[in-house]
Order: structure tokens, then C-alpha cells, then sequence
């Protein structure tokens, strides 16, 4: 493809009505209004890329923030970041430059940022980013980029402490197959006449027990994750406030409520009213969550503070030292800055609480290995010694 950039003036932009011809004639699958069923397919295609690209939109916005800040207009802040993004012109078929193109031509058609980026990003960042239209965007851009990094801050260690105990768990049933289908069937064929005891009788009981129902032990641990990972953002009620205390639902409750308070801080530091920034996060709260902001409201409608809200709901979420500190807050001048101060510590805090917890959980999943193959090597030895006194 020719470069159409070197042909064009300095002060020539692309978002321009002549722009936009060029573009057409240069045939560039994003320009073009009437897109064929191709250009769709690899549209949307982009938009998957996009969406998945955490880090990618974040340097996007970071670019952008930059700009603004140093005085140039959005519109021509996407133009220059499409020129890096695209490495001036040349590929403009990448992902994230056909997600620049499609946000200007959304700004082109009146829509405000956080309208043009919606299907290429979360609806997190829509939303965030919805306080900037109004007031300053480069600010609600910041708010953005600290509350992305803050809650991937803490993915890494939630994935650990659930992948490592679950991957323990699973080589603990393929050692007990092991060991009832292989290791126990051939001591116990070798005397048949003999009776049995202890650990023995009991090994012998359980290798049986593998026998007949290989299917139910095999099937058991990715039934257990999966009943997990499907109650984790969608089991409310009061049962599951209980069992928010402890893992993993106490890890999930950990991380939503700190990505919760990390968006509820940002939109109120944008100032936005508690009541409608609440409403706001409902947009894209999960049943889990919902449930919480729907209680606090109710409660937030007939005059009570959020810590207030919260306490009164009785599901202890976020935290219990968190509504104690936010039943404080709320009541003081600086409130915004306060909740913003409050929400970062509580993110640090609670990446080391996860680790901790997880450091926990890995714990005792390798005691169980270990307590599984001590539990057999104990039982062999005492077939041997019952086998060796039968022969005697």
C-alpha cells in the first residue's frame, strides 16, 4: 500500500472531509462506510483483539491523557496516536489502529468517548470514562488507568490461589486411582485367604471402592470447580454472605469489592453524587455485586450514608474494616479524597491478603498429597507384614 502521508501537507488530518476521501480512495477497510462482509469479519475481529488487549488499550489511553494534557484536541490526539499505533500509516489493518479509526469516526458523529469505545472495550471503561465527557476527560482517563492496573494487580495472585490448589487436587485422585486400581489389586491377589486388617483391610475397602467407581472419582474434582467457578459471581443471599468467609469465595469477595471500591472511588473523586455513581456500576455488576449495590441503595434512599448502606445490608462487603472506615469518611468534608486514599491502601492490603491466603490454601493441598501417599506407603507396609505372617 502507498504511503498517502508523505503526499499530504503538515498540517493535512485524516479526520478532515478530504481526509476521508483519501482514505476511501486508499481503500482502508475502516474508512469505508459501506463495509463488505471482510471488512465486517476483521472489524470485528479487531474489536475481539482489542477487548482481550488490556495492556494495549491502556497504553492507548495513556497516550491520549498525555496529550490532552499538553493542550491538543482529542480529535487530533487520536490522529497522532493512530500514526505510532499504526507505525505511521503502514499497518493500519492492526487491531488497536482500526479501534483508533472507529472512535473518531464514532467523535466525527457527535458521540462523546465513552459512546465511541464501546464493543472495543469493556463497558468498565465506557463507564468510567463517561464522568470525563463532561468534565475532563484526561482525569477521568487517569481514574481509568489506576483502577485497570489495581484490579489486574490482583488477578495474578487470585489465579494462584485457585489454579495450584486445584491442580494438587487433581494429582491427588490420580494417586489414589493409582494406587487402588495398580498397587493394591496384586498384594491382595497374591494371598487370598488371608483376612484383612487395619490399615490393610482399609486400603483393600478403598482400592475396591476405586474399582467399581472410577467414573464418580474421576468426574468429582471438575464438577467441584466448575459448581465454584459458576457461584462465584452469581450465589446471593444470606447463605453466601457466610460463605464469603472463607475460600474462595472470601478471595472473590476480596477482589470485587476492591475493584468495586477502586470505580466507586473514581467516579466519586470525578464528582459524581454516591447514589448515581452506585447506579452507574450497576451497568456492568454481575448478580453477585448487584445484589449488594441494589441493598446499599435501598438504604442510601432513605438517607444513610454508604457505610451505612452497607453495614445494614449484613453481607460484610466489601469488608468489615472497610464499612467501618467509610461509616467514618462519609460524615467528613473531604470525603472524596479520603475514599480515593482509602481505596488504594486497600489495594495493596489486599494483594498480601490474597497471597497469604493463597500460601494457605497451597499449604494444605500439599499436606493432603502427602498425607495421601503416607496413608498408602502405611497401608502396604501392613499388607506386607499380614501377607509375610500368613506365609509363616
Amino acid at each position: 500500500m502507498r504511503r498517502r502521508f508523505k503526499q499530504q501537507p503538515q498540517n493535512y488530518n485524516r479526520f478532515t472531509e478530504e481526509g476521508i476521501i483519501a482514505n476511501v480512495r486508499n481503500r482502508r477497510p475502516s474508512t469505508i462506510k459501506n463495509m463488505s462482509l471482510i471488512d465486517r469479519i476483521q472489524e470485528g475481529y479487531a474489536k475481539i483483539i482489542c477487548r482481550m488487549s488490556g495492556e494495549g488499550r491502556l497504553r492507548i489511553y495513556r497516550k491520549i491523557m498525555s496529550l490532552l494534557r499538553n493542550r491538543f484536541s482529542l480529535m487530533d490526539s487520536l490522529d497522532r496516536v493512530f500514526d505510532i499505533i499504526s507505525n505511521n500509516g503502514k499497518n493500519p489493518g492492526e487491531p488497536l489502529a482500526m479501534a483508533i479509526a472507529a472512535w473518531s469516526r464514532s467523535l466525527r458523529n457527535g458521540d462523546p468517548f465513552s459512546v465511541a469505545i464501546k464493543g472495543w472495550a469493556p463497558n468498565r471503561e465506557a463507564l468510567m470514562l463517561s464522568t470525563g465527557d463532561v468534565s475532563n476527560l484526561d482525569e477521568a482517563l487517569e481514574n481509568l488507568i489506576k483502577v485497570t492496573e489495581g484490579s489486574s494487580k490482583m488477578i495474578g495472585p487470585l489465579v494462584n490461589a485457585l489454579l495450584y490448589p486445584a491442580f494438587l487436587s487433581v494429582m491427588t485422585i490420580l494417586i489414589i486411582y493409582g494406587i487402588g486400581a495398580y498397587l493394591v489389586p496384586p498384594m491382595a491377589e497374591a494371598a487370598p485367604g488371608i483376612r484383612w486388617t487395619g490399615v490393610a483391610r482399609d486400603l483393600i475397602v478403598f482400592s475396591t471402592f476405586v474399582q467399581e467407581h472410577w467414573i464418580f472419582i474421576f468426574s468429582l474434582p471438575p464438577l467441584i470447580f466448575f459448581l465454584i467457578w459458576f457461584t462465584l459471581p452469581r450465589w446471593k443471599g444470606k447463605t453466601r454472605a457466610w460463605f464469603d468467609r472463607m475460600p474462595p469465595w472470601s478471595l472473590y469477595r476480596i477482589f470485587v469489592g476492591v475493584s468495586w471500591l477502586l470505580s466507586f472511588s473514581a467516579l466519586v473523586k470525578a464528582g459524581t453524587p454516591v447514589s448515581k455513581a452506585l447506579r452507574a456500576l450497576r451497568a456492568d455488576a454481575n448478580p453477585y455485586l448487584l445484589e449488594r449495590i441494589d441493598r446499599s441503595l435501598i438504604y442510601i434512599n432513605n438517607g444513610d450514608n454508604i457505610g451505612d448502606a452497607l453495614l445494614k445490608t449484613g453481607y460484610g462487603f466489601p469488608d468489615a474494616e472497610i464499612i467501618g472506615d467509610l461509616r467514618i469518611y462519609a460524615e467528613l468534608d473531604n470525603f472524596q479524597d479520603a475514599l480515593n486514599k482509602m481505596a488504594n491502601e486497600w489495594l495493596e492490603a489486599s494483594v498480601k491478603q490474597i497471597e497469604q491466603k493463597a500460601a494457605i490454601l497451597n499449604t494444605l493441598a500439599i499436606l493432603s498429597v502427602v498425607a495421601v501417599v503416607g496413608w498408602a506407603v502405611i497401608g502396604t507396609f501392613d499388607m506386607q507384614d499380614q501377607i509375610a505372617k500368613a506365609i509363616s
